[in-house]
């Protein structure tokens, strides 16, 4: 059976994004896309077009960075309908994520200086009248104050954008790039801690030492169709900025675990919400949601969609496994295994980030109680992240063996 089989033709135009956190949703917006992806894809792909029209690119970050549909389902929809040579630009997109997955899962150091910054800096400048100004729009820069309204009003940017907001934000209004960082990650419907830190680093010229990305008024202009043309008003000069400590070398990326008690509990994160694709060959006794407050976006519209995802992960995952589900806090987790009486506790591998650090403390919590967390880890990460220990190009060139399975 196809994937869309069961799918209606959506109703908007390809335009207009329908931002429903379900995974109904991402596959509607997928098979819309689909006669796109190909070579007008790569035409078109770094063109923003404004919030009004989405038409040009798949809109479909926030969907795959929960695996509401999940990376091996995209690549392979885009390639039965269109050759590789068509569709590469479109699938070194989706690759991109599982890099800057790997490239931060062997080097978790990263975050943890990134974390630390930022504490320093929000005490220091929390109330700073330019951050301020940044982030509600009143820099004067027009295209950058309509961009900060979008992303507070919509939960996303194009990715184009993204960059242009970044060098900006960085090289002309000369703020710390953690502070916007944290900015994005507070209101985008795809944070996620690896893309949003280490694309930050990347225009700021920390993640390839010497190599950084600088807005320039005529691409702006050219790329927003004449919408904007900051002529005179952007550093088109500036050079990167420099690391106070080297790039730590990578660490094998650790492995996942597997399910070896004929009954387990499911618990779902906010990770991986496609449960029914997970290697789980034992009794289901219940699914329980781990819903933690503040680990995903805070802003209005990234708030509404984490808890949207999760509620449609959850029913998806009941629906399927035939077991009772709940939502639960992070104290009510052992509990709930131990009167369910199971051995083992099974989950999706979470990269560095705030969910893993849950996962850590809960992994203890549920052992002493003598119950195993067991962490599955997607086939697809296991084969991109060792490929992930320099720049994207090394994986890049490793993307038809990946496809077919040979690396």
């Amino acid at each position: 059976m196809s994937l869309f089989d069961t799918i209606d033709e959506p109703s908007a135009p390809l335009a207009t994004v329908d931002w429903t956190p379900t995974r109904a949703a991402g596959l509607a917006r997928l098979a819309a896309f689909l006669p796109h992806a190909g070579r007008a894809y790569a035409r078109n792909r770094n063109v923003d077009r404004g919030p009004g029209d989405r038409s040009n690119v798949s809109a479909l970050s926030p969907w795959i960075r929960r695996r509401l549909i999940t990376e091996e389902e995209v690549i392979g929809a885009v390639l039965a309908r269109h050759d590789f040579a068509a569709a590469e630009k479109f699938v070194q997109e989706v690759y991109w994520r599982g890099y800057w997955k790997g490239w931060l899962e062997m080097r978790p150091g990263v975050l943890a200086r990134f974390d630390d910054a930022l504490r320093a800096l929000e005490r220091a400048e929390a109330n700073s009248d330019a951050v301020r100004r940044a982030i509600e729009g009143r820099t004067g820069i027009a295209c950058f104050d309509a961009w900060a309204a979008e992303l507070v009003g919509t939960g996303w940017l194009h990715n184009h954008t993204r960059m242009w907001f970044a060098s900006i934000w960085i090289f002309t209004l000369r703020l710390p790039w953690q502070l916007g960082a944290a900015f994005f990650y507070r209101h985008l419907l795809d944070a996620d801690p690896a893309s949003n830190t280490l694309s930050w680093r990347w225009v700021a010229g920390l993640h390839t030492v010497g190599k950084h990305y600088v807005a320039r008024a005529a691409n702006i202009h050219q790329n927003t169709l004449g919408r904007f043309n900051p002529e005179g008003q952007l550093n088109e000069s500036a050079g990167p900025l420099t690391a106070d400590e080297p790039t730590p070398r990578p660490m094998p990326p650790p492995p996942g675990g597997s399910v070896s008690a004929p009954r387990v509990a499911l618990l779902l994160t906010e990770e991986d919400l496609h449960a029914e694709s997970w290697a789980v060959r034992a009794d289901v006794a219940a699914c329980a949601a781990l819903n933690l407050p503040g680990v995903a976006g805070e802003g209005i519209a990234a708030a509404r969609f984490s808890a949207g995802a999760l509620a449609d992960g959850l029913a998806r995952a009941q629906a399927h496994f035939g077991a009772t589900a709940s939502t639960l806090g992070r104290d009510d987790i052992v509990a709930w295994a131990g009167g369910l009486g199971v051995e083992e506790v099974v989950t999706a591998y979470a990269p560095v980030g705030p969910v893993a650090r849950e996962l850590d403390a809960l992994e203890a919590r549920l052992a002493a109680s003598r119950v195993r967390l067991v962490r599955l880890q997607r086939p697809f990460d296991t084969r991109v992240w060792p490929h992930a220990t320099a720049g994207f190009f090394k994986l890049r060139e490793k993307i038809p063996q990946l496809i077919a399975g040979r690396a």
